[in-house]
């Protein structure tokens, strides 16, 4: 862990690679996939392109891609590539439209995973159901013991 008791000097680093977004590689790939623009060097194009996208994926910071990906079931993989191909065509469609001059809106979009969140136990609720057969103390105070 980063805070442990070891004296890190971050101004020696050029970079510092060693944790980032997981969505950054997989956004910036289906850009390339889905706009020419970015093929052809458009650079302020693909910032403002990923930028957008990646503001409307949820943050997943890592150290290593395989961290991620060993713990996600097939479905998991499916639906982190299909909102990221959403979020980058709603990207494309925002940037082209504000270079248009219009003023477009972004469609909502879900940020959970279906693996993450939807698979984690739901809490139990701590009342009373009428199914509930246990008896039941009665709340009525003590009286004073008597002498």
């Amino acid at each position: 862990m980063l805070t442990n008791s070891r004296n890190y000097n971050l101004v020696a680093y050029d970079e510092i690679d060693f944790i980032h977004n997981y969505y950054e590689r997989l956004v910036l790939e289906e850009i390339f996939a889905q706009s020419k623009r970015a093929e052809e060097g458009d650079r302020d194009f693909l910032a403002d392109v990923a930028c957008v996208a990646l503001n409307r994926m949820p943050p997943r910071y890592i150290r290593h891609d395989v961290d991620m990906t060993f713990f996600m079931s097939p479905q998991d993989i499916q639906e982190i590539h299909n909102k990221v191909v959403n979020a980058v065509k709603d990207a494309i469609n925002y940037v082209e439209s504000r270079e248009r001059g219009e003023d477009p809106a972004l469609p909502s979009v879900n940020v959970s995973l279906s693996g993450t969140r939807a698979s984690k136990p739901a809490k139990s609720d701590a009342k009373i159901t009428s199914d509930d057969t246990t008896p039941k103390k009665s709340a009525k105070p003590k009286s004073p013991a008597k002498k």
